[in-house]
């Protein structure tokens, strides 16, 4: 694993398409319970090095019910991006997550942590990846859908504070998903 999580740290393979250059972003260990599956690292993420290290990450951690120290260590939380490197920026936020990191990096991952009892699939781009067929056609319904991918993977939206609005919408999810998604949690670590 200490190999594995060395290649991944060194990785260039999408270094001509990143406007800061690479800095994968990883952290996991042999003995990760639960795998968050996200996006890519945004800008404040790629200056810090460090996995969920903004206001996404805040909220992340108060939707776990969990400290930053239970949430950064890796044999609790192994963190996999679908981007490993920041990007950059687009009209409406960051760009989306470079395509070449999941399928090189995510299989090999997983084939070294054998303890994974949950992943959560964060955004839509870790879901479709993930369910493949099995996702709906909006976030949404796929977050509702929660108890149809369970117990191995539980869908969530992404955590940032841009997503107040949907949050709002959907107050269903503070009332049905949150509370699954703490017990799990709980009854992992």
């Amino acid at each position: 694993m200490r190999k594995l999580l060395s290649d991944i740290k060194h990785c260039t393979i999408c270094k001509d398409h990143l406007p800061l250059g690479p800095r994968p972003v990883v952290s996991a260990d042999k003995h990760s319970k639960i795998v968050i599956v996200g996006q890519a690292p945004g800008l404040k993420v790629h200056q810090s090095g460090i996995p969920w290290d903004d206001a996404s990450g805040k909220q992340l951690r108060n939707w776990l019910n969990v400290t930053p120290e239970q949430f950064y260590n890796p044999k609790n939380f192994a963190i996999l991006p679908m981007g490993f490197c920041y990007p950059g920026k687009g009209k409406s936020g960051d760009l989306p997550p470079r395509p070449e990191c999941a399928p090189q990096w995510h299989q090999p991952l997983f084939d070294n942590m054998k303890q994974v009892e949950l992943v959560l699939l964060i955004g839509m781009y870790a879901q479709r990846y993930y369910l493949k067929e099995q996702a709906k056609s909006t976030l949404t319904e796929t977050v509702k859908s929660f108890k149809n991918y369970m117990p191995k993977y539980l869908p969530l939206p992404h955590p940032s504070p841009r997503n107040r609005f949907w949050l709002t919408k959907n107050p269903w999810f503070e009332v049905d998903v949150l509370p699954e998604l703490r017990k799990r949690v709980e009854m992992i670590l």
